[in-house]
């Protein structure tokens, strides 16, 4: 049997304690959380379960050695002293991403550089030829993370970015990254057991998450290819036995996903995603404006949405989040609603408590995440 070995998994800020949780569900050991980070350990077919299914990682990656820096001298040394032959060879692409912090290592694109070209004079030396950097579709990822003077090598398992599902070939202008979408839904505690509805549902990003959840499909089933594909170790058949696994854990869901948006395009390019991944018996999408809609049901709803912040969008903030909170509580009782927003003072307007407030980031725009909910008989009341 094989021993398992240490990763670390790369997330957005404050969803690490949702990735350790997720983790751990898939039966990863020692999880302990970091900052945009959780370490882990696993086997080579943890390694790719975790990419297969996790919803809130970007990266997972496998460390192959830790060593002390003191200047670029060292990194040179240390990066030409791994046996690279093990993971390359002289025909294939490679691609280094690094990331610093401490003084002194302050340009991570010269960290990059020089482990590249300690790599390449490596194999010079040994072979008189030389594997070629590819940015875009590289054989081997390497990440290097430098914190002071402590580096870290690792092999980069997922290639491009885990929010790239595959599923995304149509964007509206300010559309919310996979990650975030599906990580604002685990805080919001959503599993599928009511009625859902997006108000604004954009390319509908936060609809497909949210079906995926709810029937509990693999995050990355739709993606194309991972980084350990390409691997010299890439095992196909353990991956189809990991993958099955994952698709007989998928469950029926009882209720509505719903969307609305009030441009037609909008409709149309969430149409065309839902259809990508596959999930237009799960979720509609309506031409409506939110603010003239009502709840259709006596059920109880979750509402999950990512209205504009006017960074972007050119709309006037106050009113339009004044008209969020009365259209909930004059047409939506008995409903549980979460948005996220950067717009800290539009979100005064809003004019309802909230009964949570979760610090996110949406890129580098520091936002809340919070929560309103609305009782049965608020629209009795008003009524009367």
């Amino acid at each position: 049997m094989e021993a398992n070995f240490n990763m670390l998994a790369k997330t957005l800020s404050g969803l690490e304690e949702i990735l350790a949780q997720e983790l751990r569900l898939l039966g990863a050991s020692d999880v302990k959380t970091g900052v945009r980070n959780v370490s882990f350990s696993g086997d080579t077919g943890f390694m790719y379960k975790a990419n297969l299914c996790c919803r809130t990682a970007i990266k997972i990656l496998k460390p192959i050695t830790t060593f002390t820096v003191n200047d670029e001298e060292d990194l040179y040394n240390a990066v030409k002293s791994i046996d690279w032959d093990a993971y390359l060879k002289p025909t294939d692409t490679f691609a280094v991403h690094a990331t610093t912090t401490g003084e002194k290592f302050t340009h991570s694109k010269y960290v990059a550089l020089k482990a590249k070209d300690a790599l390449v004079d490596q194999f010079r030396d040994k072979h008189g030829k030389r594997p070629n950097v590819d940015l875009k579709f590289p054989d081997l990822g390497i990440d290097i993370h430098i914190r002071y003077n402590r580096c870290t090598i690792s092999l980069d398992s997922s290639g491009a970015s885990l929010h790239h599902r595959g599923y995304r070939t149509s964007t509206n202008i300010a559309p919310i990254n996979e990650v975030l979408a599906a990580g604002i839904l685990l805080l919001s505690g959503w599993k599928g057991h009511t009625d859902f509805l997006d108000p604004m549902c954009g390319s509908g990003t936060m609809l497909i998450e949210a079906a995926m959840i709810a029937c509990n499909i693999p995050a990355n089933l739709n993606r194309k290819q991972f980084g350990f594909e390409r691997w010299a170790d890439w095992d196909p058949d353990l991956y189809e036995v990991i993958e099955n696994a994952a698709l007989k854990k998928v469950k029926e869901f009882h209720f509505t996903i719903k969307g609305f948006d009030r441009a037609s395009s909008a409709v149309y390019k969430a149409q065309e995603n839902i259809k990508n991944a596959q999930l237009e018996d799960f979720i509609t999408v309506e031409q409506q404006d939110f603010f003239r809609t009502e709840k259709e049901t006596e059920r109880h709803l979750q509402m999950v949405f990512n209205p504009p912040y006017g960074e972007r969008l050119a709309v006037d903030m106050e009113d339009f989040y004044s008209k969020i909170g009365d259209t909930l509580k004059q047409n939506y009782p008995d409903t549980e609603a979460w948005f996220i927003t950067s717009n800290l003072e539009a979100l005064k307007h809003v004019g309802l408590r909230t009964s949570r407030k979760i610090k996110l980031y949406n890129a580098k725009l520091e936002s809340r995440l919070v929560k309103y909910d609305i009782y049965e008989g608020s629209k009795k009341g008003k009524k009367q």
